[in-house]
Parts: C-alpha cells; sequence; structure tokens
C-alpha cells in the first residue's frame, strides 16, 4: 500500500511517500525552487518522491493532506462576523487563499492522476503535527503535546499515543496562542514573524528576563485545565494585519527594533522574559499531560517545538524519562503525519516502522552519486582532487581550522543540518564563530552555533543524559569544557547538541571520529549549508555556488574536494 503524504496550504510546503507503512523519503519543495520557506505547491518534491521509492503516480493508493478546510468552519465565520471592521484580512487568508490553494489541489490530482484517481484524505492539521510526531517516535506509549502558531484554528493539542492509536484530550483554539504570541515577540525584535523564531531564541539568554517577566505573564498564561488564554489587548494578529504587537504593547514593553536596526538592552530583556514565559507555560502542559497520562516519554510536534531551549527544559523539568521532537516539527513534517494518520487511524494497520535506536532516520531525501557530483564538477571546469578517504581528508582540513562545505549521501529532513548537507568547523578556535557568521552565512554576530558530537563522546562534554539525534534539545556544556568548546558554547553557556550514531550517518560518525582521534574532542561545529535568507542546498551546483560566494575554504562533495587555493 502506497501513501503520498502532501503538505501544500501550510508554508514549508511538503509531500513524503510511506509504503506498507514504512517512511520511504520525504523533501522539503524549498529544496527545489529555493524560496525558503516557500508556500508554493510541492510539484517537485512529490516527483522526487515517487522516484526515490521507484513509483509511478498511477501506484499510489491514497493521498494524505495536512488539512480538514471544512473543520470549525462555523467557528472561523463567526469569529470574523463579530469583527466586521478587522474581517477584511482575516476572510483574504481564509477564505480566499484557501479556495485557491484548494482549486490548485484539485487541478494537480486531475493533471497527476487523471481518471484513475486515488482517494484523497483530509486530515486536520493538528493532528499531523502530533500524529507525525509520535508515529516516528520509538514508543508505544507516550503523552503528545503539539504546540502551533494558528495553523487549522486549534494552536495547542493535548493527547496521548497508545499503541496504534492517538487520542486528544484537550485543545486551545486561536487567538490563544503561545506560538502566535511568540511570533508577536519576535516582530517587536526586529525579526520576520513566523521565519525568524530562532532568532529570538538565541537573542533571549543576552537579556535579562526580570525586567519584564511579571509583565509578559500576565500577556499569556495557562489554566488547570490546559487552556491557553492571551490578553489580546496587547496583540493585533488576531486580526490579520500588518502588525502583530498593539499599542499596549509597545507602552508596556517599549519601542519596537525597526528590521535591521540596533539592539537595544530592552530587546533582549523582552526576548528573555517572553522565552521564560513559554517555556513556563509549555512546563504547565507537560505536568499535566504526565499526571493524566502517566506515560514515560513525551512526545512534541508543531512549530514551537523547535524550540530547542524550552525542549531541553522539559526534558530536565517534566518528569519524562526522555522528550521526543520529530527533526521535521514544524509544518513541513505534516505531510509525514498525514501519511501515518491515515495508515494507522484511518485504515486501522499497526506500526511497522518503529525507528532503530530510538529515534527516526532523518535522512530521506534524495542523494547524488559520485559519477553525478563528477560530471557537474567537470561541466563547470573545476580543480578538485579525489580523495580516498573524505572522512580522513577532512578531519584534516578541520584540525587546521579550515571552514569547510560538507554534502555527503541521503538529505536530512526539517530545518537543521545534521551532517548531510551541512557547513563543518573545528569548535576549539575561539574566532571561529564570529568568522562563519561574518564571512560565510552572512547574519547577526550574536547568533550560537551548534555542536555535532559522537554519541559515545557526548557526555563528556555535554550535561545531557540522553541522545539528541536532530539537533532539538539545548544542553549545558560541561564547565570543565567551556574553553574546550568555545565557538559552540552560547553565553549562557549552553548549546544545541546533536548527538550522532555510526548506525544512523556512517560517514559523518567517522568524519567526527577522526577529527577526535587527532585533537582529543570527538565534536565539530555544525551549521546548515546556506547562507542567511536561503534554504539548505539541495544539489552539487547549489553547493558549489554556495561555497564559491562564501567565505568557505573548502568543499567535501562526495568523494570529492574543492579548495580555492589550487
Amino acid at each position: 500500500m502506497n501513501i503520498l503524504g502532501i503538505n501544500h496550504f501550510f508554508h514549508d510546503s511538503s509531500a513524503c511517500i510511506l509504503v506498507d507503512g514504512k517512511l520511504i523519503a520525504a523533501l522539503e519543495e524549498e529544496r527545489f525552487n529555493r524560496d525558503k520557506h516557500t508556500r508554493a505547491f510541492p510539484e517537485q518534491a512529490v516527483k522526487e518522491c515517487l522516484k526515490i521509492a521507484g513509483l509511478e503516480a498511477r501506484d499510489v493508493d491514497h493521498v494524505a493532506v495536512s488539512i480538514q478546510p471544512t473543520h470549525r468552519w462555523g467557528t472561523k465565520a463567526l469569529y470574523a462576523m463579530k469583527r466586521p471592521h478587522k474581517a477584511a484580512p482575516f476572510i483574504k487568508h481564509e477564505l480566499v487563499q484557501g479556495y485557491f490553494k484548494q482549486q490548485r489541489f484539485r487541478q494537480w490530482m486531475k493533471d497527476t492522476f487523471g481518471s484513475n484517481l486515488p482517494k484523497v484524505h483530509q486530515i486536520q492539521h493538528p493532528v499531523t503535527h502530533a500524529a507525525g510526531s509520535y508515529y516516528a517516535s520509538p514508543y508505544d506509549d507516550a503523552a503528545i503535546l503539539s504546540l502551533d502558531g494558528s495553523g487549522e484554528w486549534a494552536c495547542a493539542w493535548m493527547g496521548h499515543g497508545k499503541g496504534d492509536k492517538v487520542t486528544c484530550f484537550s485543545e486551545s483554539y486561536f487567538p490563544n496562542s503561545l506560538g502566535s504570541v511568540y511570533e508577536a515577540v519576535t516582530e517587536f525584535c526586529g525579526f520576520k514573524p513566523n521565519y525568524d523564531e530562532g532568532k529570538t531564541m538565541g537573542l533571549a539568554p543576552l537579556g535579562d528576563a526580570s525586567n519584564h517577566i511579571d509583565a509578559a505573564r500576565q500577556v499569556v498564561n495557562v489554566d488547570d485545565d490546559g487552556q491557553i488564554t492571551a490578553d489580546l489587548s496587547y496583540f493585533s494578529y488576531q486580526f490579520w494585519g500588518y502588525r502583530r504587537c498593539s499599542a499596549k504593547f509597545y507602552d508596556t514593553f517599549g519601542t519596537p527594533r525597526p528590521f535591521n536596526g540596533e539592539f537595544e538592552d530592552h530587546h533582549q530583556d523582552v526576548a528573555a522574559a517572553f522565552q521564560q514565559v513559554l517555556e513556563e507555560c509549555a512546563l504547565v502542559l507537560a505536568r499535566q499531560l504526565k499526571e493524566k497520562t502517566k506515560a514515560p516519554h513525551l512526545v512534541i510536534g508543531g512549530g514551537v517545538a523547535l524550540n530547542s531551549v524550552m525542549n531541553g527544559r522539559l526534558l530536565r523539568e517534566a518528569g519524562f524519562d526522555d522528550v521526543y521532537i520529530m527533526p521535521a516539527a514544524g509544518d513541513n513534517g505534516t505531510s509525514i503525519g498525514a501519511a501515518y494518520t491515515v495508515y494507522h487511524q484511518s485504515l486501522s494497520k499497526p506500526r511497522v516502522d518503529l525507528p532503530s535506536h530510538a529515534h527516526m532516520n532523518p535522512y530521506i531525501g534524495n542523494e547524488y552519486s559520485d559519477a553525478e557530483i563528477e560530471a557537474e564538477l567537470k561541466r563547470f571546469k573545476l580543480n578538485y582532487v579525489r580523495s580516498p578517504d573524505i572522512t580522513a581528508d577532512a578531519a584534516d582540513l578541520l584540525e587546521q581550522g579550515n571552514i569547510i562545505g560538507w554534502f555527503q549521501g541521503r538529505m536530512e529532513i526539517g530545518p537543521r543540518a545534521l551532517g548531510s548537507r551541512s557547513i563543518l568547523a573545528n569548535p576549539a578556535f575561539p574566532d571561529m564563530k564570529q568568522k562563519i557568521n561574518s564571512e560565510v552565512k552572512f547574519r547577526e554576530a550574536y547568533r550560537p552555533f551548534a555542536p555535532s558530537a559522537t554519541v559515545e563522546g557526548a557526555k563528556e562534554f555535554f550535561d545531557i543524559e540522553v541522545e539528541a539525534p536532530f539537533m532539538l534539545k539545548v544542553c549545558q556544556v560541561r564547565e570543565s569544557k567551556v574553553d574546550v568548546l568555545p565557538a559552540i558554547t552560547h553565553v549562557d553557556g549552553s548549546a544545541r547538541l546533536q548527538t550522532v550514531r555510526s548506525e544512523t550517518n556512517p560517514i559523518y560518525h567517522a568524519l567526527i571520529s577522526n577529527l577526535g582521534n587527532r585533537t582529543g574532542v570527538p565534536v565539530v561545529l555544525n551549521t546548515s549549508f546556506n547562507i542567511q535568507g536561503e534554504p539548505v542546498v539541495e544539489s552539487p551546483r547549489d553547493a558549489i555556488r554556495c561555497f564559491f560566494s562564501t567565505g568557505l575554504d573548502a568543499l567535501c562533495l562526495g568523494s570529492f574536494i574543492l579548495t580555492k587555493t589550487n
């Protein structure tokens, strides 16, 4: 049985293929059309997923879509009618854009499948977040928490995964949304909302939360029944307007930072305060789930689940043995969630795709052979060498202080580079963070970089007792190792760790191990292979372009090495 999962309605459009319950491929459209967080229909992602699975369109039995357009439509219409003077942007978003997206989907179905249409399943968006994370996890008994921005009206979802079934306990509805509040704070800090929330999270440790924490706690909170309540007098996001904060927010918290403007102390303080409030609210929800489910594990989905600082705190304080966040926890993963939901919930099929080593394999994208890579190198008339051992040669380059582009194997799913499409450096060099931010990534100087460590060596350097394979759990660098790892240690002593297993990514594990053998530190600085504002590279051509337009010193493409000195 072949199920095609699609996210076409929301940002980060994507597609996946499930074959007899096993996830064969998943891809994001942005990697192909080069439009970061794209809302374009994932036509290229679908074609590539079918190609990877060795399928034709006629082989697809079911199409699972991560939206149910008619869900709570009456509630949405009533919401608009109660605010007629503010309804125009809302109607444009919910009615006009939604109508054209549905028309685009119907036309694509007709063009792709002709008269032999597979069965279409429209799955509620928050369910795809929750189910996608649970079914991708190794657990058969887990509390589930999904936190989103606006989504499909339900912006928080609490439930329980048991065996093959997922059950919902409660939902919180827009505009009472932790995600929307955090998006508004992101705008206040001078970043692009629903796009740059990671920058706000990275800015928070530079501020003093105590200057605004009391006021921030009045803005949004969680009650004893798990319902989120936001004081909407501080915001205008509920009207889909140009600005997400109201005058009251500015009167309370200060003047917003202009886009690309200078940071003032209160911008950092506000980021710190609302980051703390987000963590506190999530802790309340998680502890309520622990009490209700008695489950040993917590699974988190939705766009807010990409807040790795929050996840780290939930891991330490919520009372669960471990916290699981799938690598594509945002809307890019809802195609996976939709497909899994159809297989397990709609078709009542048992789980057969439990991940080994407690985690799903994130390397489920496309790949390029050495022959394909070399053909591109020759086409561009580039000088290169073929390495007999790319991991050893790359480790030599890193030991010497070079910054390298690393393009190997199947592409990872999600916003974090996990060692297939990465920029790598030696974290022992104190100036490496500043150098990469200014010369390679072209981004804000305060932005931290993440470490990748072998799963065997991670605990020596980082204060964490569980694995973190998707770079979605922040932990502390051990105090004795802060001076050893200056380039990946944030100002508060934290790091967004990725642990790497040889069974999951043998070539990346070998590279880190080789560097460890040379330096005594089996850790690399890992950031996504892109520059600010662009998606992660997809093809050898993308990688070559990024290499020659940035301050990268070397490029490791499959078995080939390019440097700028030859």
